[in-house]
């Protein structure tokens, strides 16, 4: 800009000695662009249940996040690498994260750094960055993730033999810094250092073995090479044993049991879960190609993780799923989440039925695959047995709220509504909108109007009653059956017990 002045000063000072008339120049330097100053990303990405949530101004490409972790004292140091982009002139902007931070290095060049709230790191660059412009941000910190406190919980779980990082929608603020919303997908390096004889396992593949560093210390890395959302990024520390295969199409498979499980339960565990190459690829067939690079699953010590959650290319499950013995039905659950959920992820949090309706309704679909009780039997129980007054009919799936965002409308009702889509459609119609969904969409972000769209468009009919009924309207909806199943007695389909079982537990994220 400097230069394009000075040349204009000297094209004016030509003119007016040429006898020209010089006030067209006044006119050419007003018509110069005029750029506002740089100014701060915003708190939040604007999420209606979860407003401070992730932040505006830049979007993130990769984290590279390297910790080490002393389970004896659950103490975490790390440092945390951003690769982002920035989405305006930016002046500072906003990282969710709870530990002590060190230092902050913003392109190179060391940035002050303050918190603001509970959960946010507030920075401010040497230099401010351009609209379009690369940022490279690096965070040194440090702290005991266990006594940190944010909206009203600690989600680090600190197990007898080390922790697990896992939970939804809060996880990332307690062991990396992040634009913490599914909306800002990235990729993944992360490498953890766990004294020697521990397990680190963390999402993806491996692209290289454990290595053995100084003073008693491993480290593990893992890599996850497709667009992620940060509440999906997982570590889980301990003592594991750990099983390897590959699925027909050559994914590898990296399962892994904690070494506290007792006989009987690490028996009932790994009946279920060693089918996992069997279950994804039945899921191919139903919801198309499966989107990641690796596949698996891991099984908790008792009475530490209280849940399941899908976490990318490998979820994790709590001990108490596989109490009554086996249970493939939550495995099924959390690998369609691979599809719904995660190659999938919701634009905001309003629309979690996409990710729970479908995964439930994939346990419906193994139900009656394997001769367990159809579709429309579990369907038709459901409807039966939920009295009028029911969270399941009082709640909108489609805008739950916060506290009913895992709650029976969300899974239940959710697969509910896929299976009237699935009456109203047809088989070929409702089959080529599931995989037609997550072609379209994969690694990206979706809402529930898009779905409907979709619908409509490839069964060429007016679906908005449906879906108005569905899941957009508090109140248990009118089935043309209505009547016939008042009169009929409920019998519970034989894989009831264990998606009931499964849910339950599903519940408590």
């Amino acid at each position: 800009m400097r230069r394009l002045l000075v040349a204009l000063t000297a094209t004016a000072l030509t003119l007016a000695g040429s006898g020209v008339a010089a006030e067209a120049t006044p006119a050419r330097v007003s018509a110069l662009p005029h750029r506002a100053a740089p100014a701060p990303g915003g708190p939040g990405v604007g999420d209606e249940y979860y407003p401070d949530y992730g932040n505006s101004g830049y979007d993130v490409s990769h984290y590279d996040i390297r910790v080490r972790y002393t389970p004896a004292t659950d103490r975490l140091t790390g440092t945390t690498t951003i690769l982002a982009t920035a989405t305006q002139d930016l002046s500072r902007f906003n990282l969710d994260f709870l530990l002590d931070v060190s230092s902050v290095r913003v392109n190179n060049r060391p940035a002050t750094f303050t918190r603001v709230g509970e959960h946010e790191l507030v920075v401010t660059p040497a230099r401010p960055v351009a609209d379009g412009g690369a940022m490279t941000v690096v965070v040194q910190y440090a702290g005991v993730p266990s006594t940190e406190v944010a909206a009203g919980f600690t989600a680090w779980i600190k197990t007898p033999d080390g922790a697990m990082a896992i939970g939804e929608p809060e996880i990332a603020w307690w062991w990396y810094p992040s634009n913490d919303h599914p909306s800002d997908k990235a990729t993944f390096d992360v490498s953890v250092s766990v004294p020697d004889g521990v397990e680190a396992i963390s999402n993806g593949v491996m692209p290289r073995p454990p290595v053995r560093e100084t003073l008693g210390y491993t480290r593990w890395s893992w890599r996850s090479l497709k667009p992620q959302a940060t509440y999906l990024t997982f570590i889980t520390i301990g003592q594991y044993d750990v099983t390897t295969d590959t699925t027909e199409g050559g994914v590898p498979v990296y399962n892994a049991y904690s070494q506290l499980l007792s006989q009987d339960f690490r028996d009932a565990a790994q009946s279920s879960v060693e089918r996992t190459a069997e279950v994804i690829e039945w899921e191919s067939t139903v919801f198309g190609p499966y989107p990641f690079e690796a596949v698996g699953g891991i099984v908790a010590a008792p009475d530490t993780l209280g849940f399941a959650l899908e976490n990318q290319t490998r979820p994790n499950y709590a001990a108490g799923f596989f109490r009554r013995g086996s249970n493939t039905s939550v495995v099924v659950h959390e690998l369609a989440h691979q599809w719904f959920g995660d190659s999938l992820s919701v634009e905001q949090w309003k629309h979690i039925w996409l990710n729970e309706g479908f995964a439930s309704y994939a346990e419906w679909l193994w139900s009656e695959k394997n001769g367990e009780g159809t579709a429309q039997e579990i369907f038709d129980f459901l409807y039966a047995t939920n009295p009028d007054d029911a969270l399941i009919w009082t709640t909108a799936p489609a805008d739950p709220g916060v506290a009913q965002l895992f709650g029976d409308a969300v899974y239940d009702r959710g697969a509910m509504t896929l299976h009237q889509l699935r009456l109203a459609v047809g088989d070929d119609d409702f089959y080529e909108i599931l995989q037609t969904w997550t072609a379209d969409n994969r690694y990206g972000n979706v809402t529930t109007d898009e779905f409907i769209a979709l619908a409509e468009k490839i069964s060429g009919k007016d679906l908005g009653a449906l879906f108005d009924a569905w899941v957009f309207t508090p109140e248990k909806p009118v089935v043309a059956a209505t009547a016939a199943l008042a009169r009929k007695a409920p019998v519970a389909p034989k894989s009831w017990a264990k998606i009931s079982e499964t849910h339950e537990l599903l519940h408590q994220h």
